[in-house]
């Protein structure tokens, strides 16, 4: 085989080596150097020609009627092959401005994904210290404890405290964790209603919710409540990415009109995409929250195997943690899904077009 190879090489330097012949030229000189380098490899004879038209697309971008005036004026027949540095000079400069263009356009779209790369970096980096079995116990706590104070806030931001909503407050929390005291006992505390304030509130519900969770823990065991904080934080966590991933390329496609505005969409994107990024990582915090107290875990001790009964199928993964989904009538679904069931979180969708999709 080296023989025959060998011959051939010698065949073709005998007969002056390899001829690119070229109808057209790329908008990069480095692509055009490329397929000249084919022609003098190692050394070996060669030589390259391009043919090009006026009417070719990297011409007609750029300067293309100057030059043909030009040949017109000079009474040049079109179909007569020219040699000129002249023409050289205009398409070296047409692939000049393409690759400048081109390069902007990189540069560009490296400043938009240089906002997703720190977001991505924050994503993985919790859920990388997760799959490698850290302890995220107190960062689990934490979740918790900005959820009930994010709560306490929202409902009393404004207002004297005679005006606080106190019982859509309260609703709100029995969704996250079983709290045990009534609004009226926690006014008894402190003699009257106007003497609260949201400072006392919140230790409050935070230090009720502490004691809940030891409680439930207890009752748990303490190896299983660790595994099940990594199976609902690792779910959350990647629903919430995906969702978000979503989310953050609808803004993109659209972002660019900004400009009309008067507005750089660059900022505008980092600015947006910096503010659905904090309300992803709210809705992980509280959905963890919720999840944590909720689910209905059993443990098998066969193989010491977690499994949970949830409020959203969505939420966990099949693999590790079972669910019951319960309806408004309170009748509870056991079990896989069907794709074609209506999903059991009510939105009146199949599975496969709602929650099945994720």
């Amino acid at each position: 085989q080296k023989a025959a190879v060998a011959k051939g090489h010698e065949e073709v330097i005998a007969l002056g080596g390899l001829y690119v012949l070229g109808t057209e030229r790329h908008e990069s000189r480095r692509i055009d150097n490329q397929l000249r380098g084919r022609s003098g490899r190692q050394g070996d004879p060669g030589e390259s020609r391009f043919y090009l038209s006026l009417q070719d697309e990297l011409m007609r971008r750029f300067n293309s009627g100057m030059v043909e005036r030009f040949l017109t004026a000079a009474g040049i027949p079109e179909d007569a092959p020219i040699e000129s540095k002249m023409v050289s000079n205009a398409i070296r400069s047409a692939q000049t401005q393409v690759e400048s263009q081109n390069f902007e356009m990189r540069k560009n779209v490296l400043k938009y994904d240089d906002v997703m790369n720190r977001q991505r970096q924050v994503v993985y980096g919790e859920r990388r210290m997760v799959l490698e079995g850290a302890d995220i116990q107190e960062q689990v706590a934490t979740f918790v404890s900005d959820t009930l104070t994010a709560y306490v806030s929202a409902a009393t931001a404004e207002g004297y405290a005679e005006d606080w909503d106190l019982e859509t407050l309260w609703s709100a929390l029995k969704t996250i964790y079983p709290i045990s005291f009534t609004i009226d006992e926690l006014v008894a505390k402190v003699g009257s209603r106007s003497g609260l304030d949201a400072d006392f509130l919140t230790a409050a519900v935070v230090q009720d919710c502490k004691a809940a969770y030891e409680k439930r823990e207890e009752s748990l065991g303490a190896q299983v409540m660790r595994e099940l904080e990594r199976k609902v934080l690792l779910s959350v966590l990647d629903r919430k990415w995906r969702e978000h991933l979503y989310e953050m390329d609808y803004l993109q496609e659209g972002i660019g009109l900004r400009a009309m505005a008067q507005r750089d969409p660059l900022v505008e994107y980092q600015r947006e995409g910096f503010d659905l990024f904090s309300a992803m990582m709210d809705a992980i915090k509280e959905e963890i929250a919720g999840f944590l107290f909720n689910i209905e875990v059993t443990v098998e001790a066969s193989s010491n195997e977690v499994t949970g009964a949830g409020l959203e199928a969505k939420s966990l993964p099949t693999s590790g943690l079972q669910y019951t989904a319960a309806d408004e009538n309170g009748v509870k679904t056991t079990g896989d899904v069907s794709r074609n069931a209506p999903c059991p979180c009510g939105s009146g969708k199949k599975y496969k077009r709602c929650h099945g999709g994720a």
